[in-house]
C-alpha cells in the first residue's frame, strides 16, 4: 500500500468517525428507544419522529409544543380525516414534543422552545388497542441532567398514567374525531 492510499484511508476513517459523532449528537438520549410503557408501547415504535411533518403547534401556560405526524397520519389528515367522519388508519402515529418556553435571544418578543420536557405519543392499532379506542398512548418524560427518558407517572405534571391506555380518559372528549384533538391547519 503506498503512502497516498494510507493517507486516503486515514481521511475516510476520520470522515466516517465525524459522521458518526454528528449523527449521535443529533439523537442525544439514544437510550430513549429502549424505554417502554406497560401494555406494549415502546418509544422505539416512534423512531424518527424528530423528522416527521408538523401537524400543528400548541401552547398552554406551561409548555410550547410541536405535534408531529408520520406519513400515514399526514395523508389521513389530507384526505379529510377526522372531519369526514372516517377513522384514522392503523399505523397512523403522532408525537407531541413539549418544551418550556423561553424568549428568543435574537427577537425577545418571540417565544422559542427552551428545555425539553417530554414527548407524548399515539399510535393507531385497532387490534392491539381495541379497548382504548384503537389508540395506544404513552408519555416519555425527559430528564435533562441525565439526558434520559422515563415513562410518565402519576407524580408528573400533569399526572400521567404509565400504560398504553393512559390517554383514553382524556381523549374520550374527542371520541367523535377518532380520539384526536389536534387540528391540521390549512397550509
Amino acid at each position: 500500500m503506498n503512502r497516498t492510499n494510507v493517507l486516503m484511508g486515514g481521511i475516510v476513517v476520520v470522515w466516517l468517525a465525524a459522521c458518526g459523532l454528528a449523527m449521535s449528537a443529533q439523537d442525544s438520549a439514544a437510550s430513549k428507544y429502549e424505554v417502554s410503557v406497560p401494555g406494549g408501547l415502546a418509544f422505539s415504535e416512534f423512531r424518527g419522529y424528530e423528522a416527521w411533518q408538523t401537524i400543528s403547534l400548541s401552547k398552554n401556560e406551561r409548555f410550547v409544543a410541536a405535534i408531529l405526524g408520520n406519513p400515514a397520519m399526514i395523508e389521513a389528515y389530507k384526505s379529510g380525516i377526522p372531519g369526514n367522519g372516517k377513522p384514522f388508519p392503523d399505523g397512523a402515529k403522532m408525537a407531541k414534543v413539549h418544551w418550556t418556553p423561553k424568549p428568543s435571544p435574537l427577537f425577545p418578543t418571540a417565544t422559542v422552545p427552551g428545555t425539553l420536557a417530554n414527548v407524548d405519543v399515539m399510535v393507531k392499532d385497532s387490534k392491539r388497542f381495541a379497548d382504548s379506542g384503537g389508540w395506544g398512548y404513552a408519555v416519555f418524560d425527559y430528564n435533562a441532567a441525565s439526558d434520559t427518558f422515563t415513562p410518565g407517572t402519576a407524580a408528573g405534571a400533569p399526572p400521567q398514567g404509565n400504560d398504553a391506555k393512559c390517554g383514553l380518559a382524556c381523549h374520550t372528549a374527542a371520541r367523535s374525531r377518532d380520539y384526536v384533538f389536534t387540528e391540521y391547519g390549512k397550509r
